[in-house]
């Protein structure tokens, strides 16, 4: 059976209409979402003041958050070599990682001279 214009899933309106009992309109789930990522972003914003104004009654909560927050790995593990073998030593790693990127890099001239699309 084909649908004819403004029928089916996609037609004008059908986010609004209910798709079954008990499930929401589209609307009504985005405010939903919306109004949750507000009360969310609100408490954050709340403990983190708490945090920051309580920061000489509670250093330990105060760095615990703090540290939680990091992204970055503090140091890389090892790595194996052409060779298979082992790199543990910070200065080794640094020089496998760089051979690795250079190798696996566009030339600098190439990013200088880009090849025109056609």
């Amino acid at each position: 059976m084909k649908l004819g214009k403004g029928e089916g899933p996609r037609a004008p309106g059908a986010r609004r209409q209910l798709t079954a009992k008990g499930q929401a309109t589209w609307e009504e789930y985005r405010n939903v979402v919306r109004a949750c990522r507000d009360a969310t972003r609100k408490a954050k914003a709340h403990l983190e003041l708490k945090l920051a104004r309580d920061v000489k009654n509670n250093k330990k909560g105060f760095f615990n958050s703090i540290s939680s927050k990091r992204k970055a790995r503090a140091n890389v593990g090892p790595l194996l070599d052409e060779a298979g073998v082992l790199v543990t030593e910070d200065a080794e790693k640094a020089e496998l990682l760089n051979a690795f990127l250079l190798q696996s890099s566009v030339p600098r001239q190439a990013l200088r001279n880009p090849r025109p699309r056609r």
